[in-house]
């Protein structure tokens, strides 16, 4: 049976996020679980990443979504579930980011924002978070003395492309 793109696309980041846990002051991401809200309701996370010192969790989202950036409403479940669960904040990884409403509501409730290629494995991937960008490739990579870039707008099209 071929597992679905969703499946592989949470267990490639939270892999990567244990890699980088300590960026966001974390000391391990576990996998998919369940916890416990104080509403009397369990939720079932994508992740789960601790501090170093076990005092407190975020909770992590994973939305493989290619047409369009993670909405509102997705980013306010995940809030309310942050704050159901006395986690101390989330973390939402998507291929495309957050829309402008839930760019808001990520701010206010202490959500990480995370982009992951949608296609990424634990050895190629391209990982935005925290102004950084980090890179990896199975097959080597050369660099060169010039740099090129596509700027592309919120709706997927090239503006322009440039050799510097």
């Amino acid at each position: 049976m071929i597992e679905k793109k969703w499946k592989s696309y949470e267990e490639v980041a939270t892999y990567l996020l244990n890699q980088f846990a300590e960026k966001f002051e974390l000391g391990r991401i576990e996998g998919k679980q369940i916890i416990s809200g104080e509403s009397g309701t369990e939720w079932e996370i994508d992740a789960k990443g601790y501090s170093t010192d076990g005092s407190h969790f975020l909770i992590v989202e994973c939305k493989r979504y290619t047409k369009s950036g993670v909405n509102q409403a997705i980013t306010g479940s995940l809030a309310w579930a942050i704050k159901d669960t006395g986690a101390s904040g989330g973390i939402l990884v998507s291929p495309l980011g957050l829309q402008e409403g839930a760019k808001k509501v990520a701010d206010k409730a202490g959500i990480y924002e995370v982009r992951l290629d949608k296609d990424s494995t634990t050895t190629d991937y391209v990982l935005h978070f925290l102004n950084q960008v980090c890179l990896g490739f199975s097959d080597g990579f050369t660099l060169s003395d010039s740099v090129s870039f596509t700027l592309i707008d919120k709706d997927g099209n090239v503006i322009e492309t440039r050799n510097v």
